[in-house]
């Protein structure tokens, strides 16, 4: 018999729901911020637009939430460090000058993320205690597999029952 949904279990099921991991960057004037995300989803093709929500409890969500523009970096299981540093609250993310830089449109990106997309917001919603934030694709930088024109060369990053797991050939069921 189903239960009554509650935020405490709405928050276990989506545990067991597996989603790919972004970090998401902007900056609306005030320094640049930075917050991983799982509910990153294409939503067109033409015109190319995709979103992700953005949690009110976020210390990003101010700024993101404002922002013209994001860069959204899907994130290969070799920047976990990436991930976890969108995830870690109350530290400078970008303390490591090393890691970022800023493209010559002025949005800050990662560069270590196998695949960007510098992307113009076209629709902010509020949804409970987030945001869902509609982005248009205006840039993509994606490194591809050299022997496999058209594929990624870097195994995905996934978030699944609170933690990190990498998806690949060895997970591919026929």
């Amino acid at each position: 018999m189903p239960t009554t949904s509650t935020p405490s279990r709405f928050t276990a099921v989506f545990r067991r729901h597996p989603a790919g991991v972004a970090l998401v960057t902007a900056d609306s004037g005030g320094g640049p911020v930075a917050l991983t995300a799982t509910s990153v989803a294409s939503v067109s093709a033409d015109p190319p637009m995709l979103m992700f929500s953005v949690s009110d409890a976020s210390s990003s969500s101010s700024t993101v939430t404002v922002a013209d523009t994001v860069v959204v970096h899907l994130l290969a299981a070799e920047q976990l460090h990436l991930a976890k540093l969108g995830a870690t609250s109350g530290i400078d993310r970008f303390a490591d000058a090393a890691l970022w830089e800023r493209m010559p449109t002025g949005e800050v990106y990662f560069r270590d993320a196998p695949t960007r997309i510098r992307a113009r917001t076209v629709e902010r919603v509020k949804a409970g205690s987030a945001w869902v934030i509609v982005v248009e694709a205006l840039d993509i930088d994606a490194q591809e597999d050299e022997e496999r024109p058209g594929r990624c060369s870097s195994v995905p990053l996934v978030y699944h029952d609170r933690g990190w797991h990498s998806l690949g050939d060895h997970s591919r069921l026929e």
